[in-house]
């Protein structure tokens, strides 16, 4: 750590600065001023010329700005504001949507909760006197019961979980019950049952004690006239939790369970098994577990996808690669939904930090037949904005997009609902769905023979298997899915039509009656009327079918073949992968080959690539480096890095030896040549930095004069 300089603040302004973690630069030690003029030279004036950027100063002349500029500034701050309102929308979707998922499930859960609370209200309440000492009231054996509910995430990385559980406790909270949410940091060895108790009392009483105790919550319960409804604790995450201080806890809950109705919600990744995993076989007799299951990752990743990505919440979409890429990102961290929610902001961050006319999306949204787009009314010249606009390679009216935006979204849904039965995913449909090349071939080839040879041969093929499945579906199957069409279509009147016309061949009126028929006539013998039966339900397989292919080829258009599309959609995936996977070793090499532009020091900045010794060790020794091979000598590369350190002095003292005598002499600001000692350590910790950064293997024991290096090919 540096020096402190001597004008320090005050102790506790310096704790806090000591404390605040922020990104760090590592700063060199620059050359004296007086040391870098050159004593041969004479020095004629003393004026300073100041080049750092300045306020204009009274009397210059304020017009001299550069053209556009306060266009661009207004420009960067309406994209800001957009991304904003546009990430709100879509965030607040999210949680709606996974809200929406859990509410069966939530509603289980709080049933349980009641009939467990009347199951332990049965047994009778104790007296305030025996409620609040420490010793037990047991009416039988399983008064020492806990009633625990397994809620089965399924999920790899509990931060998926947290919002649920969040989600969980405010459901549960609305319906009259008393929660408290402890984390797995709350059950560490560390933390002990006294954290546990500390935490649990925080969350109830709204105070913290340095000593908690069971007895003050049974206290709080029958005196603020808690008892009418239960206590339930949330643990998000099972398995992280330590097994001796979740014991310690159960065991404390039963025995005041008669005085506290405590009843224990757990989250398990996993299976069932892990309970004996964590906790040992005396502790699980006094839990009587319940099991609930959520939603798969997947069946949470298609509702997220149709709601944001398919249904544009909030107009941003993404390209073909984009969604690709995102789509073998979220499969690569294990369906984590929480590594997919962080690439789409990203992806949404960097469309309105790259595109000069993405903020045209949020007014766009909320505007009908917007055919002009005024920069008057966001602060921007007309110039600037007919010269942003007509960069665009497909200006046309914006009106036009959101009536093909809407189309694709209708016939990606009608796909959807066709393939379920196949347990064709959202995401993977949406993705072939944004391929371009579809669309290409639907302009230029038209035939039915070409555009089914097309679907057959492509990569995954999921559009063919979705029509396929139209034709193997039930009569019964059948009317459900022109059903789901029939809403999802409401807004294309053409096919609206020709869905109606099919569901008027099934001559049904429900499902009800549908089933029945269908069950009435498979009891009876084969007759004529039955074979007919089967042959008209085939004939509206086959149209309806056809009916899809139809919607395929003239509705399905990519967001990327859509005029203006470059407003919405959001193409460069080398920045999103840049942005998530990056290449951090790369990262690290070019900073330390390129310090100087980072640093922005005047002595480095003029020498380029000619090594100083003013540059900081690290950049030298890794500059030096570049000179050897797959295994570096250390001696070598010492003695190079030695006799850089020192030719600033050597130069010096030749410059003094040459020069002649002044008449006044003036005393030497000379930096003192540095020690062995000195320059060894500075070399040792040197090559310690490229040991932890990760470009540099130490010597072993076959080569003991020899380093490794690690990183090649920038």
């Amino acid at each position: 750590m540096a020096p402190s300089p001597p004008d320090s603040p005050t102790t506790s302004s310096q704790e806090v600065i000591e404390n605040n973690l922020q990104p760090f630069f590592v700063l060199h030690r620059g050359i004296c001023k007086k040391s870098d003029k050159n004593p041969n030279r004479t020095v004629k004036t003393r004026r300073r010329i100041d080049l750092s950027p300045s306020l204009p100063k009274i009397g210059e002349n304020p017009e001299l700005e550069k053209p556009g500029e306060g266009d661009d500034q207004q420009c960067d701050i309406r994209r800001l504001e957009a991304f904003e309102a546009i990430w709100s929308k879509i965030e607040s979707t999210i949680k709606d949507v996974l809200r929406n998922l859990n509410t069966t499930i939530f509603n289980e859960i709080h049933q349980w909760v009641c009939e467990s609370f009347k199951t332990i209200s049965s047994v009778g309440a104790p007296l305030f006197t025996e409620a609040t000492h420490d010793f037990p009231v047991i009416k039988d054996a399983t008064s020492k019961k806990l009633f625990t509910g397994l809620v089965l995430t399924k999920n790899m990385e509990f931060v998926d979980d947290l919002l649920t559980f969040q989600e969980l406790g405010l459901h549960l909270k609305s319906q009259g019950c008393h929660v408290a949410n402890l984390s797995s940091l709350d059950f560490s060895v560390k933390n002990g049952i006294g954290g546990c108790l500390r935490s649990l009392l925080r969350q109830l009483l709204m105070v913290t004690l340095d000593a908690p105790d069971i007895s003050i919550l049974a206290t709080w319960y029958r005196e603020q006239g808690k008892f009418s409804s239960p206590i339930v604790i949330i643990i998000d995450d099972l398995e992280r939790c330590c097994g001796t201080v979740m014991s310690d806890f159960i065991f404390m809950l039963s025995e005041w369970v008669l005085k506290i109705p405590v009843i224990l919600i757990m989250g398990v990744a996993t299976t069932l098994d892990a309970l004996r995993n964590v906790l040992p076989s005396n502790t699980l007799h006094h839990l009587c577990p319940c099991k609930f299951i959520l939603g798969t990752p997947s069946e949470r990743m298609d509702a997220i996808v149709e709601a944001v990505l398919v249904k544009h919440c909030s107009g941003f979409s993404v390209s073909h690669k984009v969604a690709v890429f995102m789509r073998n990102y979220f499969v690569s961290q294990d369906g984590t939904i929480t590594s997919f929610i962080r690439a789409l902001k990203i992806a949404c961050a960097q469309h309105f930090s790259m595109g000069p006319l993405s903020f045209v999306l949020l007014p766009f949204l909320h505007e009908k037949d917007s055919q002009v787009v005024d920069g008057k009314k966001y602060g921007l010249s007309q110039d600037m904005m007919l010269e942003q606009a007509f960069q665009l390679p497909s200006f046309t009216r914006l009106s036009e997009m959101k009536k093909l935006q809407l189309q694709w979204s209708s016939v990606v849904m009608c796909l959807y609902e066709a393939g379920k039965c196949d347990k064709i995913q959202l995401l993977d449909l949406f993705c072939e769905a944004l391929d371009p090349e579809s669309d290409k071939l639907r302009v230029s080839q038209r035939n039915q023979d070409t555009f089914k040879k097309h679907y057959n041969t492509r990569n995954g093929g999921i559009v063919c298997r979705a029509i396929r499945n139209v034709k193997d579906l039930s009569a019964v199957k059948l009317y459900k899915l022109l059903k789901d069409w029939e809403k999802h279509l409401v807004d294309i009147p053409e096919i609206h039509d020709k869905v109606k016309e099919l569901l008027s061949l099934l001559n049904f009126e429900d499902d009800r009656s549908l089933k029945q028929d269908l069950n009435d006539i498979s009891k009876r013998r084969p007759s004529r009327s039955h074979l007919n039966f089967e042959k008209d339900s085939k004939a509206v397989n086959e149209k309806a079918a056809r009916l899809a292919e139809y919607m395929v080829r003239n509705f399905l258009q990519p967001i990327e073949c859509i005029a203006f599309h470059e407003i919405v959609c959001f193409k460069n995936v080398d920045k999103l992968q840049s942005a998530l996977i990056g290449d951090p070793r790369r990262r690290i090499q070019l900073d330390l080959l390129e310090f100087h532009s980072i640093m922005q020091c005047s002595c480095c900045c003029m020498s380029g690539s000619t090594l100083l010794p003013s540059m900081h060790d690290s950049s030298i020794m890794y500059t030096l480096a570049q000179e050897h091979g797959d295994l570096i000598n250390v001696h070598d590369w010492y003695q190079s890095f030695k006799s850089l350190i020192l030719c600033s002095s050597n130069k010096g003292k030749r410059r003094t030896k040459h020069s002649p005598a002044p008449k006044k002499r003036k005393f030497s600001t000379e930096p003192a040549k540095p020690s062995e000692a000195l320059i060894q350590a500075r070399f040792c910790r040197a090559v310690m930095e490229l040991q932890f950064t990760g470009l540099l293997r130490m010597p072993g024991k076959r080569r003991t004069d020899y380093v490794q290096r690690v990183a090649f090919g920038l």
